[in-house]
């Protein structure tokens, strides 16, 4: 028996990671109770206060927080941040950058531009082997 995809429940966790919040940030209702796929789309589209306050000073989940820093999760690990961050802190560290920071950020655009340079390459084989039918 299968339930509709509507219906379809999402446990807490799993619904703050799609919102990204962080969990233990959110109200104790949110986190003990299951999100339906209805409810969770309904709080994407018109979030409650208490979910725009979060998404906009946190605390927020090592995602955001690497996201908004132009690096990877692990690259937040290696600097030492391995708690949530508010977008204070995260701004403090965007306009006074450390060391750290500096150095995953470079590593950071590095990947990006091996990822670039792979995709062209794979692309051009991909046309070579069409024009060649």
């Amino acid at each position: 028996m299968s339930s509709s995809f509507a219906s379809q429940r999402f446990k807490p966790s799993n619904a703050a990671k799609r919102l990204g919040v962080y969990l233990p940030a959110t109200p104790q209702e949110f986190q003990d109770t299951p999100i339906t796929r209805a409810e969770l789309e309904e709080l994407e589209t018109n979030p409650p206060e208490w979910l725009a306050e979060l998404r906009r000073n946190g605390p927020h989940p090592r995602p955001v927080v690497a996201g908004r820093l132009g690096i990877s999760i692990a690259g937040l690990a290696r600097g030492g941040i391995t708690e949530p961050l508010t977008t204070d802190q995260i701004n403090e560290l965007r306009d006074n950058p450390p060391e750290w920071l500096a150095q995953e950020r470079e590593v950071a655009a590095q990947v990006r531009a091996e990822e670039e340079r792979i995709e062209e390459a794979r692309k051009a084989a991909e046309k070579k082997a069409r024009s060649a039918r």
